[in-house]
């Protein structure tokens, strides 16, 4: 099963689409999500502060900023 870690944090509008393509997808296709809050955290601020939401998908940075569903398909089909 492939997992997909969404970096986030409160109150981003771009953070809330990125999950809902997110779950839309896992409607479909099984994967293990993990939302990760940056914030309160200096390594992941610095990592992904300015770049949320950023989806890794078993190890490898895939979307940052926007989510496309179809890519996302595709990944998760692989």
């Amino acid at each position: 099963m492939k997992r997909v870690v969404l970096y986030t944090r409160d109150g981003c509008g771009l953070c809330e689409t990125a999950k809902q393509v997110l779950l839309a997808e896992r409607a479909g296709t099984p994967f293990e999500l993990e939302e990760i809050d940056v914030e309160g955290d200096d390594a992941l601020e610095m990592a992904y502060g300015i770049r949320i939401p950023v989806v890794v998908v078993d190890g490898e940075e895939l979307f940052e900023l926007v989510v496309d569903p179809d890519a996302l398909s595709r990944a998760l089909a692989d």
